[in-house]
């Protein structure tokens, strides 16, 4: 191992690593499998509920469980790895996910396979924001960050396309394949991880930990992300639903006390003195509340209404990932061109316009072709706007933070997915047995989403000269202490 360095320069006057796109695609490949492991199991729910004897309660927490501490542990994850090294902490999440993919595929009941599906979760929230902040300590920021964001926002949706596809097959070979099939990814990505990742930390914080902090703030996102699970069964103004959500205030007002008072807090407050890391999230959050929230959507108008098989469905909605893939390479060098706030303000007219298109002809009488038209400026718009969102958030974030603000860029995406999920159920829910309607009114909240979104990123996040300027005053106070082996 090569004796650690500590870097002084900013990070564009860094000697650039050789192995850098390399890295980039087992990153990449981590981010893919997350996603991919997570759409899967939606698939292959039904026969492990009849191989096991599931409940309806049972087959739920299934799901519910890695949700629960995906979304609850990503700020933890992702401020273990700037602690603890990035490396470290990505092969940690990566050797707990090779093994809960073994103990899901192995589980003999349901009590084993939803705590196997928690300890799923708890690996992807160490895996996702630490392979992002590995790539955004990889790549210095500009064209080169902003084109390793495109690549791994691009893999995302075909990470949820290839479940689609594939995870019927893999079910009807029996259910335990779905987690099967991880293993041997798994096992490739701790073998070369060492060769190709850099180990990096950072050594100016005191080994000193927030536990109060930390344990306030899973607590209140792991009572955040229950609450909106819930809330389209239990009912928005339900007693539960309403006290999960009062809980996760009062616990958020708890942890900003404790973070102002803590010598070596979890967050340090001066992150969110950041425009464009407040104004990436927000608009990170409304995209995730669109490309889940239309997701789930089309996938049952397209099965229920047009009578198209899981299979069918994926094959014929492959257009969207690819139109993402596409959004996002071009995505970026408009990014470096034009800045953050109009390419991302450009994403979210796309996304309302491919909602506006599915309210206005999800009536059942057209053919799958306008549901295809509709795929084609969402999918764009999808890959333009992760990009632009998630390059704005991570922008003029000090590498030692880089784990902190990968975390939050990824938890935003998780909650916002959470909440779209959650409205539109409740909108196709209340129009139960009154034809498309449902679904035309679901495709509205989706376009009111985007407007939500438009709003947010116009307002919050800065032009390009406003950033670059900031930038530059930035780079002038700080001396990272970043360190390499």
């Amino acid at each position: 191992m090569a004796s650690p360095s500590t870097l002084s320069a900013p990070p564009s006057a860094q000697a650039l690593d050789p192995r850098r796109w390399l890295a980039l695609i087992l990153l990449c490949t981590a981010n893919f499998m997350v996603i991919l492991d997570s759409q899967i199991v939606i698939l292959a729910l039904p026969k492990m509920s009849e191989a096991l004897h599931l409940s309806p309660e049972a087959a739920q927490w299934v799901l519910s469980a890695n949700l629960l501490t995906f979304g609850g542990l990503l700020l933890l994850g992702g401020r273990a790895a700037d602690l603890l090294g990035r490396r470290r902490m990505f092969m940690l999440g990566t050797a707990l996910f090779l093994l809960v993919s073994i103990a899901s595929g192995l589980a003999p009941n349901a009590e084993v396979l939803i705590a196997a599906r928690a300890l799923h979760g708890v690996s992807a929230a160490l895996m996702a924001p630490t392979a992002l902040s590995i790539l955004t300590t990889t790549f210095p920021e500009g064209s080169e960050r902003n084109k390793a964001l495109a690549g791994w926002a691009g893999i995302a949706g075909i990470g949820a396309v290839t479940a689609l596809l594939i995870g019927g097959a893999l079910a009807n070979l029996g259910w335990q394949w779905v987690f099967f099939v991880n293993v041997p990814v798994a096992l490739l990505m701790l073998v070369i991880s060492p060769s190709l990742l850099r180990e990096s930390r950072d050594a100016g914080l005191p080994r000193k930990y927030d536990v109060a902090g930390a344990l306030s703030s899973t607590v209140a996102l792991v009572l955040l992300v229950y609450a909106v699970a819930i809330a389209p069964m239990a009912g928005w103004l339900s007693p539960i639903t309403l006290g999960l959500f009062a809980g996760s205030i009062l616990l958020f007002v708890v942890f900003v006390a404790i973070e102002r008072r803590s010598s070596a807090p979890l967050v340090p407050l001066r992150i969110f003195r950041k425009p464009n890391l407040n104004g990436g999230n927000l608009a990170m959050v409304t995209m995730g509340m669109l490309a889940f929230g239309f997701s789930v959507t089309i996938s049952q108008y397209s099965q229920i209404v047009l009578g198209l098989t899981p299979f069918e469905f994926g094959v014929r909605q492959a257009i969207m990932p690819a139109m993402a893939f596409v959004g996002a390479y071009v995505g970026q060098a408009f990014v470096t061109r034009l800045g953050f706030r109009p390419v991302a303000a450009a994403c979210l007219v796309m996304l309302g316009a491919g909602s506006l298109i599915m309210a206005l002809t999800a009536t059942g009488s057209l053919s799958y072709g306008a549901t295809f038209v509709a795929l084609i400026p969402f999918g764009v718009g999808i890959g333009l706007g992760t990009t632009a969102a998630s390059a704005a958030a991570l922008s003029g974030v000090a590498a030692s933070e880089s784990g902190l603000a990968s975390g939050f860029n990824t938890a935003a995406q998780q909650v916002g997915g959470g909440l779209g999920v959650a409205v539109v159920l409740t909108v196709l829910a209340s129009y139960t047995g009154s034809g498309t309607g449902g679904f035309q009114s679901a495709f509205v909240a989706c376009v009111v989403f985007a407007v939500v979104g438009f709003v947010f990123t116009l307002a919050m996040m800065r032009s390009k000269q406003a950033t670059e300027a900031g930038l530059r005053a930035e780079q002038q106070q700080q001396t990272p202490v970043l360190t390499h082996f």
